[in-house]
């Protein structure tokens, strides 16, 4: 474990490392300490900015991620809602930054892949442990009993609540958290002693990811798990008992599901409301509603869109004149990424979009990166349900992990790690006497 920290590697490459480390590590928690640490990492990298990585820039890989953010750019020039525009903008500049960083920084990212993963499966375990924890502290301060974790006060966004963070978004993160822990089971050769370590920490990540009771999460759990890990990673019968046990398990996990009410309410009574027909007075208004109504104003202008920043304003006006009172008080969207798309940029964004995450997909099945799929897997699913790339949260999950990925692919410079000890603060690449 020792071998892969930093410490022989240059001063900006190190510097560059603890960087990426606590960006990870702030994922879990309030967009302020991301932010900051972005704005660090930016500094650190025009300190260090040398002109031979700029060619770096120009590739596939960089555009892919940037994508989004020039989407949004180009929309902006015809849509009648600037202000909102330019918010809009602000939300997506990380998907434009994370991948200069990573492009203008030589520190090799294949190397520190896994120490930077583990780290941040542990931080996502303990991240669940608190959770946990503030749940348990909760229901002794009030008298309640034990089975009331299971109850609705405590699932969903209200077990996430004390770090305030939405439960869809915190399951992502647990997902990649957990399935590198499994990959790290089913791989390494480690100790048994790191074996039950990794073993824990993935059981404490499962039961999060049902109390957090995300329904497009828990299916993306279920296809990594059943299907992606054993096909990659397993041969033979061992492939075979390791699909027995996990369909077991998973057989197991579904009957407690239905065997609780605020879980089978959760995962199939609200399924099944939010893809029915709305009916006047209904609270919460189903998202089958607010698809409808993103479709019909998509028909009107289905190849242009009506622009970046169009999407609140718009649906927020027909919630009202078809009576859907909860979704326009809480200004909701449209909660499905390629309507959104469709709805702000027409035909030509959503189909940058889909090849986007075709060239992810394309890039994460080439190398076999059990990881990297369940990413493209998520974005690709939760995008039926969410509109990933419209909050913060989920913005910066996006670029970050997908830059990270992709980077950690690519081939990079290796540096001496004799060279440039002395010259972080030196702009021309000599050393400062």
């Amino acid at each position: 474990m020792k071998e892969l920290l930093p410490g022989s590697d240059s001063l900006s490459n190190r510097i560059s490392f603890y960087h990426i480390l606590l960006l990870m590590v702030s994922l879990p928690f309030d967009r302020f300490y991301s932010h900051i640490i972005l704005v660090s990492f930016c500094v650190h990298t025009i300190i260090q900015f040398k002109k031979d990585n700029v060619r770096s820039i120009f590739t596939t890989s960089v555009l892919a991620v940037q994508a989004v953010f020039f989407i949004s750019a180009i929309a902006t020039i015809y849509t009648a809602y600037r202000q909102q525009a330019f918010d809009e903008w602000g939300r997506n500049v990380v998907m434009l930054l994370l991948p200069l960083l990573f492009c203008l920084n030589t520190i090799d990212l294949k190397k520190y892949r896994p120490i930077l993963l583990l780290v941040f499966a542990f931080i996502s375990t303990a991240t669940v442990l608190y959770l946990y924890a503030n749940a348990l502290i909760t229901i002794k301060h009030y008298g309640l009993p034990f089975r009331s974790i299971f109850t609705y006060a405590f699932t969903n966004h209200n077990f996430s609540e004390p770090i305030d963070m939405h439960a869809t978004y915190l399951s992502m993160q647990l997902v990649i958290a957990l399935v590198y822990l499994l990959y790290l089971l089913m791989t390494d050769k480690i100790t048994v002693a790191f074996k039950i370590l990794c073993g824990l920490c993935s059981l404490v990540l499962l039961a999060g990811m049902v109390q957090l009771g995300s329904k497009s999460i828990l299916a993306i759990l279920f296809i990594m798990i059943n299907l992606v890990l054993p096909y990659y990673l397993l041969t033979g019968r061992k492939r075979v008992w390791f699909m027995l046990i996990t369909i077991s398990i998973s057989a197991v996990l579904i009957g407690f599901i239905f065997n609780s009410h605020t879980f089978r309410e959760r995962y199939i009574t609200e399924l099944q409301t939010d893809l029915s027909t709305f009916h006047p007075g209904q609270n919460p208004d189903p998202r089958l509603a607010r698809w409808q109504l993103a479709v019909q104003l998509i028909k009107a202008k289905p190849v242009l869109g009506y622009g970046s920043g169009s999407e609140p304003t718009l649906l927020g006006e027909s919630y009202f004149n078809h009576k859907l009172y909860s979704s326009y008080i809480n200004r909701l969207n449209a909660h499905n990424q390629y309507l959104s798309f469709l709805l702000k940029t027409g035909v030509w964004g959503l189909a940058i979009y889909l090849l986007v995450l075709q060239y992810g997909f394309k890039i994460a099945i080439r190398e076999k990166d059990v990881i990297f799929i369940s990413f493209m897997l998520m974005i690709a699913i939760v995008s039926l349900s969410e509109n990933v790339l419209d909050v913060d949260k989920g913005v910066f999950f996006y670029g970050f992990f997908f830059t990270f990925f992709l980077f950690s692919h690519s081939q990079r410079k290796v540096v001496n790690n004799n060279e440039l000890r002395g010259d972080y603060l030196c702009l021309t690449g000599q050393p400062i006497t």
